[in-house]
């Protein structure tokens, strides 16, 4: 079963940097998490969602893709070499990546192996835990510049800690992703697929999934400007990811934080345009 939003992964060229500039901007980030493929984390925890800031650390440990194998290293680097720094992967949460898997493969959005792997993390006390992932993926062919996968946890209770999620800027929660496409609605099918959510709904400002944990939206790239008042993400084709809506506890509190860096809309939202947040739009609303 697809559940929701999981995290999106933020792709930066300076991981230090990265992680200074959310630091700024009221978030609590994490310790440096090595992968064995090549890429560098730090993670920005909310209540059931993160936000992966990765980096290419070590290159030459990055594999090529393989049929039915997605290198996710490859992805990213590739992912910055052609568009900069920016949200390169939506991940929804799933309680059995390989059912997922099946689904993905009779739904026709591709046809990939399931990837397991685990890692040492380590509590605010000292103590070293197991953390353990399985990811499916998925593939729009028209998307080149977007990744999409599920993650099934399998020891959430060594992952999730509500100390990490108590953030200086307010931050409680995530309301939803929103991509930009030229054409939405000629992507409605793989995603109603790829959430597994069959209902979505057609609005004046583009396409609209609500999933279990926050929704996930489409906007034509002039229409997104309008809303959040910073420019849309250039893509060559299909979709791309362009900004995380973020719950705050107190709207002022996130303001007196994020001081000029934010913007306001006409809509109740303070923005933190991509110029100030390494390449991705963050868009506060109150909870």
């Amino acid at each position: 079963m697809i559940l929701g939003l999981d995290h999106v992964v933020h792709c930066v060229r300076d991981l230090d940097a990265a992680g200074a500039a959310y630091q700024r901007l009221g978030f609590q980030v994490g310790a440096v998490n090595r992968h064995p493929w090549g890429t560098w984390n730090r993670l920005v925890q909310l209540p059931g969602f993160f936000i992966e800031l990765l980096t290419v650390g070590e290159p030459a440990k990055i594999v090529p893709a393989q049929p039915r194998h997605v290198s996710f290293g490859a992805f990213n680097r590739d992912f910055l070499l052609r568009n900069g720094e920016g949200l390169s992967c939506l991940v929804l949460e799933s309680d059995n990546a390989r059912v997922a898997a099946m689904a993905f493969r009779a739904s026709a959005l591709g046809d990939y192996e399931p990837f397991h792997f685990s890692r040492q993390g380590q509590r605010p006390d000292g103590t070293v835990v197991t953390v353990a992932f399985t990811l499916a993926f998925a593939v729009d062919p028209g998307s080149p510049d977007a990744c999409f996968f599920v993650c099934e946890q399998h020891f959430p209770e060594n992952f999730w800690n509500p100390a990490f999620q108590r953030h200086p800027n307010g931050a409680a929660g995530v309301r939803g992703v929103v991509l930009v496409a030229d054409n939405p609605s000629d992507h409605h099918g793989f995603l109603g697929s790829f959430a597994a959510r069959r209902e979505m709904h057609a609005t004046s400002l583009g396409l609209v999934i609500r999933t279990g944990r926050g929704e996930i939206s489409v906007m034509e790239p002039a229409v997104f400007a309008r809303v959040y008042g910073c420019p849309a993400p250039v893509t060559a084709s299909g979709l791309r990811l362009a900004a995380v809506r973020i719950a705050a506890t107190d709207l002022g509190l996130a303001r007196t934080v994020v001081g000029r860096l934010g913007i306001e809309t006409g809509r109740g939202a303070l923005v933190v345009t991509p110029a100030h947040a390494h390449g991705a739009a963050l868009v506060f609303e109150q909870a």
